[in-house]
Parts: structure tokens; C-alpha cells; sequence
């Protein structure tokens, strides 16, 4: 839709700040580590709280689809910002891990409708020619709220002796999300078919849609897996507190948002397959090296470097999927949001590792993720994808 820019930034600026709101899951990676110490969790205890964030993803990313085409894109993205704000509310009103449990639940299934949602209703507000650079800018926002959400929660946890405190500040911010996007007048565009459950599995039958959907499976699960070990690696491996750990992820994030703005660059110079590859194999580089170093400062070092070589490997797999069946994107899609469903995989698999054998036997299985997709990169560099 063609739109002058002050009127579509107008526009767009409500829809960023959903954005934002989407990178409220990622508090999973801190609630779960201060929920294991304060409530007295095992491992695989505190990964079900991640299963329950995630899997919501492989049960709604099709049927919400269908969903917004009958009640509107923004009506949409209300409805899941209102989920995550009644995530929000748990916590404050029942600090327990039943709480918990619910709080995260909620959390999942709004952030599902949002990821959903949110891209073609940005798709609506673009200027002809700009909607790359929106959807970008738009995992950029997402990943600051991801980056700032450790370092509130340690701020709150020492100035306020509670970490939940975060809470309420994401809670009014979901309720100003809410009134700004309700205030936004932003016209719709119809849709050109709609998706279904049976027409997008049936696709999983092709075994090049089936490698890339396994791919992003993987590497959502890693980065969920990452963001869940970070607190305790630091921790275990160097002795910090639980506040010096928790910065931990806002390096690892911090690292994933540097990662996403200079692979836009990048990718002006480089094809997007061999970058996949070249990604892949830092990726997996900057992760041996969690093994190896020597001190607390070299460990956040090495995280930056994981964070910076995989922040573009899940949208490089996206856009690869797309092109190979672009009269297919909608089916595709919601395949490969359903994928996001690996990071409630992942992780208690990591937590079961972790609880019989320990941190650092656990935290091979993200580096086999990483294997896999060195190997589907150089499948689909070889089969000209």
C-alpha cells in the first residue's frame, strides 16, 4: 500500500512499539533463572516454564492467521499484547510456580497471535519498496526490549529487593501499546488466500521445505536454550552473582541486535547463502570457545561473538524458505512459525542433561544445532537454493 512517509511513520510507530512488546518472551531467559534460586527448582522443573512459552507457537501460528482475516490484522495484535499483559499481572498477584506456569503460558500464546499478526499488519503501513527495511527495523526494536529486559530486572532487583518489579513495568507498557494501536487509524489490505493447517503440513512432504523447517526449529531452540544456561554458565563457570550473570543476556542480546544490523549491510555484498554458511561456522567457533576461556571477561566476550555470528541464521533460513516457494509464502510462513515451537523443545531437554550430568555436558546439544545447519547451508549452497 502506497502511503506518503510522515503518514506511514505515523502509522508504524504503534505497530515498532508491538514489536517491542514481542520482545517481552524473552524475559523467559531471566525469570527462569531467578525463579530456580528463589522457588528452589530443579533444572528440568524450571525448562517446563520455557516449554510452556513456546510451544504455543506449533498450536496457533495457523489458526490465528485464519483468525485476524476475519476480525483484522490490528484487532490481532491488540489481542495478543493483551495476553502478554495478563502474563504480566500473574506474577505480581502470585509469585509461586503455579504462577509461574500461568504467567508463562499467557505469555506464549500472546506472543504467538503477536508474531503472527504483527508482520503483515506492518506490511500495511509500508511504503512501496521499504517493507525489508521495516520488518528489520522491526527485529531491531525486538531485540532492544530483549537486551534491557536483564539489566530492569537486576535493577529492580537491587533497588527494590525484587526482581518481579519488571513486571509492572512491562504491564504498563502493554496497556499503552494497547490505547496507542486502538487510537491509530490504519486501513487493511485483504488477504490473497488464506493458509490452513492441512495445506501448510502438507508441505513438510517436500524435502528441501522439510531441512529448512528443521533448521529454524534448531536454531530457535538454541538461541532459547542459550538465553536460558547464560545466568547459570557465568555463574558455575565463574562464581558472580546472580545480577553479574544476569548481565550476561544483555550482552548476549546486545550481541543478536549488532548482529541483525550489520547482516542488512552485509547482505548488500555478500549472497545471502554464503553468509548462512560463513554464520554458521562463526557461530559454532564463538561456541567452542564458551569451553575454553580462562576468565569472566573472556566469557562475555565469547557470548557477544555467539550472539553476533547467529542473529542472522533464523531470518537467512526465513527468506530462503520463501524463495524457494514464494507462490507458497503463506503456507510457508506458518510453517515456519510453528517452528518457533523448538524453543520449548530444546531447552527441557537441556534441563534433563543438566540435571543428570551438569552445565557444560548440557550445553552440547545447542552446538549440534549448530553442526546441523553448517551442513543444510552447504545443502543448499549445493542445490543452488
Amino acid at each position: 500500500m502506497k502511503q506518503s512517509a510522515p503518514s506511514s511513520l505515523h502509522k508504524a510507530l504503534p505497530i515498532f512499539m508491538a514489536f517491542y512488546v514481542m520482545g517481552f518472551g524473552d524475559i523467559v531467559g531471566v525469570a527462569t533463572s531467578y525463579a530456580r534460586e528463589e522457588l528452589g527448582l530443579s533444572n528440568a522443573l524450571t525448562q517446563v516454564l520455557t516449554l510452556l512459552a513456546f510451544v504455543w507457537f506449533a498450536l496457533l501460528s495457523v489458526p490465528v492467521g485464519v483468525f485476524q482475516d476475519k476480525r483484522g490484522k490490528k484487532f490481532t495484535v491488540n489481542l495478543g499484547i493483551s495476553f502478554i499483559g495478563l502474563g504480566m499481572l500473574v506474577p505480581i498477584l502470585a509469585y509461586t510456580y503455579y504462577g509461574m506456569l500461568a504467567s508463562f503460558t499467557l505469555l506464549g500464546i500472546g506472543n504467538a497471535i503477536i508474531q503472527v499478526s504483527a508482520n503483515p499488519l506492518m506490511q500495511d503501513v509500508s511504503p512501496e519498496g521499504r517493507l525489508s527495511r521495516n520488518l528489520t527495523l522491526s527485529q531491531f526494536v525486538k531485540a532492544i526490549a530483549g537486551m534491557l529486559g536483564p539489566s530492569i530486572a537486576a535493577f529492580c532487583a537491587i533497588r527494590f529487593h525484587s526482581w518481579t518489579y519488571v513486571y509492572w513495568v512491562y504491564l504498563a507498557l502493554c496497556i499503552l501499546t494497547i490505547a496507542w494501536l486502538r487510537a491509530t487509524y490504519i486501513p487493511e489490505t485483504g488477504s490473497g488466500g488464506r493458509a490452513s493447517i492441512r495445506s501448510a503440513l502438507k508441505l513438510l512432504a517436500d524435502r528441501k521445505v522439510a531441512l529448512l523447517v528443521t533448521g529454524t526449529f534448531l536454531m530457535v531452540g538454541f538461541d532459547v536454550g542459550m538465553n536460558t544456561s547464560i545466568v547459570s554458565y557465568l555463574r558455575q563457570s565463574f562464581g558472580v552473582s546472580q545480577e553479574e550473570g544476569s548481565v550476561g543476556i544483555s550482552i548476549y542480546f546486545a550481541a543478536l541486535m549488532a548482529g541483525r544490523f550489520f547482516s542488512v549491510i552485509l547482505l548488500g555484498r555478500i549472497k545471502a547463502n554464503r553468509m548462512l554458511l560463513c554464520c554458521a561456522v562463526l557461530s559454532l567457533a564463538a561456541f567452542a570457545w564458551l569451553y575454553l576461556v580462562p576468565g569472566f571477561l573472556a566469557g562475555r566476550l565469547a557470548l557477544f561473538c555467539v550472539g553476533l555470528f547467529t542473529a542472522a541464521i533464523f531470518p537467512l533460513l526465513f527468506s530462503t524458505c520463501l524463495r524457494y516457494m514464494p507462490r507458497r509464502a503463506n503456507e510457508l510462513s506458518g510453517l515456519m512459525i510453528m517452528s518457533v515451537c523448538g524453543g520449548g523443545v530444546i531447552p527441557p531437554v537441556m534441563g534433563v542433561i543438566n540435571d543428570f550430568a551438569g552445565l557444560m555436558p548440557s550445553l552440547i546439544l545447542p552446538g549440534l544445532c549448530l553442526v546441523y545447519v553448517i551442513f543444510l547451508a552447504l545443502y543448499i549452497i549445493r542445490n543452488k537454493l
